[in-house]
């Protein structure tokens, strides 16, 4: 049985989008989490609060309903204290504060603190995250359950700075979650398997790089797992003078015989035009689903503007036996950041200009679409089919 069986006052009332789609509205916000159900209680004795609850994997349930599978970022209200900057950190089972030389650490971001030395960069969390799944109506629209119980929490020592950004494909009879790991060890990703959508086991590390988007596509192809991928760094060669495309962060592919071992596809997925700067820097955002046309990949694209840059969310369909082939795509944003939907929670942001589309299912005339909104909260849009034939 779920912890709580809750319809949030807060979200239910919050405002529609001014924007092309009908139902496009905030369905979980951070005063929706109660933190006395956190992993983290009984653990530490400092103070913490939902710096966000965000970047949302969605699945479809045998009864219907929907499920988001939250990511959870719980940071410390106070993480400078006694001179010292603090992070989170799982060990052993347990919880535990660490604590640096407020000297040693530029504490700039309230997210991370850079320490200094070293010859190359280094960095550490005030938060930690967790996976919360949070059951919803068959629309998307209101909250069902928060299951807290079944949260997805660290287990092991790739995990120790927290679990983050689940991405959920569904492959046959069996759903696959990919989660990025932290930790000192390695930034990895990790894969967990539910045969219910709700009970996940921990697989095994399936990339052991840094990979923000391992997007594992619902179904096979010529009887193969195979996923989006976007291999971080800060080193990209150029294009010839007059290419279509930009140097960059772009979309890889790979493909398995199991979804454990995971081989790089040779030919490139897709990656930025230069005739824009509004996709400079790109990467995936919902696992590609399988229509008519081929296989539809929503992906976020980043126009650069101060720290951070604007996110929006793009689309491409791609072949179905040859997924490096784009067939159709459009420049215009499928979604954009929308300051009217965050207005009630003004109070609680520190990050702007970003929507981050991470889950996608099948609703009859429409796909129920679901972002982070500014790395805060989670939003459910209504996209009707119709916007993918253009």
């Amino acid at each position: 049985m779920p912890d709580s069986q809750v319809q949030s006052p807060q979200t239910a009332s919050s405002p529609q989008a001014r924007g092309p789609y009908e139902v496009d509205r905030l369905v979980l916000v951070p005063d929706d989490i109660d933190l006395s159900k956190s992993p983290l209680r009984g653990h530490i004795e400092a103070e913490t609060y939902v710096l966000g609850a965000f970047n949302p994997g969605l699945l479809r349930l045998p009864n219907g309903n929907l499920m988001m599978m939250v990511r959870i970022a719980e940071a410390l209200r106070t993480p400078i204290f006694d001179g010292h900057v603090h992070a989170i950190r799982w060990e052993d089972g347990r919880y535990v504060l660490d604590a640096w030389l407020l000297e040693l650490a530029d504490t700039a971001d309230p997210r991370k603190f850079t320490l200094r030395g070293g010859g190359w960069k280094i960095m550490a969390l005030t938060s930690l995250s967790w996976i919360l799944p949070v059951e919803l109506s068959p629309d998307g629209l209101e909250v069902v359950a928060h299951h807290y119980d079944k949260a997805v929490v660290p287990q092991n020592s790739v995990q120790c700075y927290g679990v983050e950004d689940p991405r959920v494909s569904k492959v046959g009879d069996r759903w696959l979650m990919t989660t990025c790991s932290v930790s000192p060890e390695r930034h990895c990703t990790t894969l967990y398997s539910s045969d219910n959508g709700l009970d996940w086991r921990f697989e095994d590390i399936v990339l052991d790089h840094q990979n923000k988007d391992m997007l594992i596509f619902e179904g096979k192809i010529d009887n193969q797992f195979w996923a989006q991928t976007r291999p971080m760094g800060d080193l990209y060669f150029a294009y010839p003078p007059g290419s279509e495309w930009r140097a960059g962060p772009s979309i890889n592919l790979a493909h398995s015989n199991d979804g454990l071992f995971w081989k790089p596809y040779l030919k490139p997925g897709i990656r930025p035009h230069s005739g824009t700067v509004a996709t400079a820097r790109m990467g995936g955002g919902t696992p590609p689903i399988l229509t008519e046309d081929g296989w539809l990949s929503l992906w976020h694209g980043v126009e650069p503007k101060e720290i951070v840059g604007i996110y929006r969310t793009y689309w491409s369909i791609v072949d179905r036996n040859d997924p490096s082939v784009t067939l159709r795509t459009c420049h215009e944003p499928l979604l954009e950041p929308n300051p009217d939907l965050t207005r009630p929670i003004e109070h609680q942001m520190y990050l702007r200009d970003v929507v981050f589309t991470t889950g996608i299912a099948d609703a009859g005339d429409h796909y129920v679409v679901a972002s982070g909104e500014a790395d805060l909260a989670c939003r459910i849009t209504h996209v009707p089919k119709s916007a993918f034939r253009v």
